[in-house]
């Protein structure tokens, strides 16, 4: 007999019965080379005790325990949780028992009168490696658990179907969602893009996995998020065919990197205007001294038209130079502690005769008290109304619907301005900040980098998300006091 399963084990007989225990006792002494410690307990309370505290390796449980049965005490024991061995003992043999034995999860099942030395060391001995085992499983499990909880990253479990089984905490918290209301849930469908949809079911049936796979989950409130995800299609003789994945949060970090894109944009438009400005002011000024010269010394009648045409125009140039140069310039800003709530509500104000103009629907969904920023009010309402004024612009009349809302989150406060007007190209949206960029027939394309200049100035963000014939939103962040 091996030795290692069983030396040195502690094994507590519950029976009610002194005789039984001393007969069973000394079968398991009698098992050569062991070297086992051996009590005795009677009392059904005392010997859940015993088991819940794990004062013994294995348990031999006697059927009949006075007002209770080894049945109930090894249910009681299971319910909490009990590793150990657990082996029930009967008068008789009777197969009913038995299998409500290994129902309630008895380890084993042995009748009194067939006892002897060697069916007593063959059980114990595939208990204790049944024990080892199973507690070696649990301790894996608890192991990978943590991992799968404890992940930064979320990380989901679904069918072959793709319909969510489960998933840890991250990706709750990530979308928005409890556990109960993604289970069930069709993972492609929390996806935003159609594209992202197909591929991702194509791709797990063609080739049983993806890899780092950047696509748009939409969240709860419709919040958009930039994730990379992978995923693998397993199979094994308890789950069957099933999908693991893990979805990496990049949100944050497509944000940083739009607003590292923006700055270096401005900053090159800003070096390219300084320099144009600096070229062309030199030949200016010499065209407007000799306007003013000639138009002092000049005597003809009639010609002198010529002249103040030049010296207009000249101005016109002087001007234009002047607010290129003030766009492309840091934003100059006396911050103050003022009311998101009242300054959005009166850039709503100003604009509100073009809405009525066009007969657009305006919407606007504001909390029920002041959201305190630090900002430069007049500024800040310019910002606002160039938006307000782009989208009513984007719409057509009669059929124009707005929606302005102002939220709070944990960090900060959200303006969130959407129209149903004709939408931006992807083309354009990536220039849609650049300065003197514009699709208008008779705009300069100062408007918005101006916009973005006040916010940044304001320690804010900017995000737009346009759908061509559909609409667009623009997402503006501010950081609470």
């Amino acid at each position: 007999m091996t030795k290692q399963y069983i030396q040195e084990k502690r094994i507590l007989i519950i029976d009610d019965d002194e005789d039984d225990y001393f007969i069973t006792s000394d079968y398991i002494r009698d098992i050569p080379g062991s070297s086992f410690i051996i009590d005795w307990c009677p009392q059904y309370t005392e010997a859940l005790g015993k088991i819940l505290r794990r004062e013994y390796d294995l348990y031999l449980i006697d059927y009949r325990l006075g007002a209770h049965t080894g049945l109930d005490l090894i249910r009681s024991a299971i319910t909490r949780n009990c590793d150990e061995p657990l082996i029930l003992l009967t008068g008789k043999g009777n197969q009913r028992i038995d299998m409500e034995a290994m129902q309630v999860g008895a380890t084993d099942y042995l009748v009194k009168t067939e006892l002897s030395t060697e069916k007593l060391e063959r059980c114990i001995r595939y208990a204790l490696e049944r024990s080892g085992n199973m507690k070696a499983l649990r301790h894996n499990e608890r192991k990978y658990r943590n991992i799968f909880e404890r992940s930064k990253d979320a990380v989901f479990l679904t069918g072959e179907d793709l319909r969510i089984r489960n998933v840890n905490e991250a990706m709750t918290t990530m979308l928005g969602y409890s556990r109960e209301e993604l289970a069930g849930c069709f993972l492609p469908g929390l996806m935003e893009d159609e594209k992202d949809r197909v591929f991702v079911q194509v791709q797990l049936r063609k080739s049983g996995e993806i890899n780092d796979r950047e696509v748009i989950f939409s969240g709860k409130g419709n919040q958009k998020l930039s994730c990379i995800i992978s995923a693998s299609m397993e199979h094994d003789d308890i789950e069957g065919t099933y999908v693991q994945g893990i979805i990496h949060d990049i949100t944050d970090l497509k944000k940083a990197e739009k607003i590292t894109l923006q700055a270096e944009k401005l900053a090159a438009a800003g070096r390219l205007v300084r320099t144009l400005a600096h070229e062309v002011r030199n030949p200016l000024n010499n065209i407007n001294l000799s306007t003013e010269q000639l138009l002092r010394d000049l005597h003809i009648p009639g010609q002198s038209v010529y002249l103040e045409i030049i010296q207009r125009n000249s101005g016109r140039i002087e001007t234009l130079i002047n607010e290129l140069l003030n766009s492309s310039r840091p934003t100059e800003i006396q911050l103050a502690r003022n009311d998101l709530k009242k300054l959005l509500e009166e850039a709503i104000m100003i604009g509100v005769d073009r809405m009525k103009l066009k007969k657009i629907n305006l919407r606007a969904i504001m909390p029920d008290h002041p959201v305190f920023i630090q900002a430069d009010p007049e500024k800040l309402k310019i910002a606002l109304l160039n938006i307000i004024i782009n989208a009513i612009e984007a719409m057509e009349a009669d059929l124009g619907e707005m929606v302005i809302q102002l939220e709070e989150q944990s960090e900060s406060h959200n303006i969130i301005i959407t129209d149903n007007g004709c939408g931006i190209s992807q083309e354009h949206l990536t220039r849609l900040f650049e300065p003197y960029f514009t699709s208008k027939r008779n705009g300069m394309g100062l408007g918005l980098a101006s916009t973005l200049n006040i916010v940044r100035a304001h320690r804010g963000t900017i995000d737009v998300r346009s759908e061509e014939n559909k609409g667009t939103t623009f997402y503006l962040y501010f950081p609470k006091e």
